[in-house]
């Protein structure tokens, strides 16, 4: 059952992908990198048909991804490969929403960031430039953010030379909100906390974490770097809405403590449901 979903999640995203990129990304001129972004680019050139450049690209890449890199990438990779293209295929004759290119890649790019979650959430790929960046990152010795940004680079400056700067720029506002809306759907809205509490009186403040703030809390051990002597730290992860209650109980508890508060993009584990 697990795996009906994640093949699930892996073409839902794919035809928000597609339906995105014929919508509003291609009746608009933006290449917002990957193989969909040259796509937009040969058929401006030499009129094919993108879903065809895409099949042309994948494939290969594909092949090449599991020559060079092993067997890494699996079926889920090798069926997104191959139905990406033909939903945008099957959704070509789609009518334009917009013929405002800032609309089309804010939205655009949100269309393709949410179908990007999704499938990522199926724990799958569409293939393309991706497996070519993970090429590349073994090969050159760059990070694998890195040898992404620089194929989608290069994608957007070739689209300024066939389209102009501007739709370039617009092209650079699609990939913004993709990765951005990435993020959302796999991560979600809520942000947690996480606060380290130093204090002579951590009993005083984990007793007022427990039972008036109701959350628990982890103990580290910890040495000063100037004094060398052990201390306490306190750890404790909160919402966003509770980080001002819990700074106003340790102030309350022990002026003097010290505290930092930093963010927590994801939290897992029995106990650590934040509301």
């Amino acid at each position: 059952m697990h795996t009906v979903i994640e093949y699930g999640l892996l073409l839902v995203g794919a035809f928000s992908i597609a339906t995105s990129f014929n919508v509003l990304l291609l009746p608009n001129s933006i290449a917002s990198g990957g193989t969909s972004g040259i796509s937009v680019i040969v058929r401006a050139l030499f009129g094919v048909t993108p879903a065809i450049t895409q099949w042309a690209l994948n494939v290969p890449l594909f092949a090449l991804g599991v020559w060079l890199l092993g067997k890494r990438f699996g079926v889920k990779t090798a069926v997104g490969t191959a139905v990406m293209p033909l939903f945008v295929l099957l959704t070509s004759g789609w009518a334009p929403l917009t013929d405002n290119p800032l609309l089309a890649a804010i939205f655009g790019g949100l269309g393709v960031g949410v179908g990007l979650g999704i499938v990522f959430r199926g724990r799958g790929s569409t293939g393309g430039l991706d497996v070519a960046a993970q090429i590349v990152a073994k090969y050159t010795g760059l990070s694998l953010g890195m040898s992404v940004a620089a194929l989608d680079g290069m994608v957007i400056v070739a689209a300024g030379f066939v389209f102009g700067a501007e739709q370039a720029l617009f092209a650079l506002i699609a990939l913004f909100v993709t990765t951005k809306t990435i993020d959302v759907v796999q991560l979600g809205f809520a942000t947690s906390k996480v606060a380290y509490i130093i204090s002579e009186d951590e009993e005083k403040i984990a007793r007022t974490i427990l039972h008036d703030l109701d959350r628990g809390l982890t103990r580290l051990t910890a040495h000063g770097g100037f004094t060398g002597k052990e201390r306490t730290v306190l750890m404790v992860v909160v919402s966003q809405t509770e980080v001002t209650r819990l700074k106003g109980l340790v102030q309350a508890a022990d002026p003097q403590a010290f505290v930092i508060i930093t963010g927590a993009t994801e939290v897992l584990g029995e106990g650590f449901k934040l509301q």
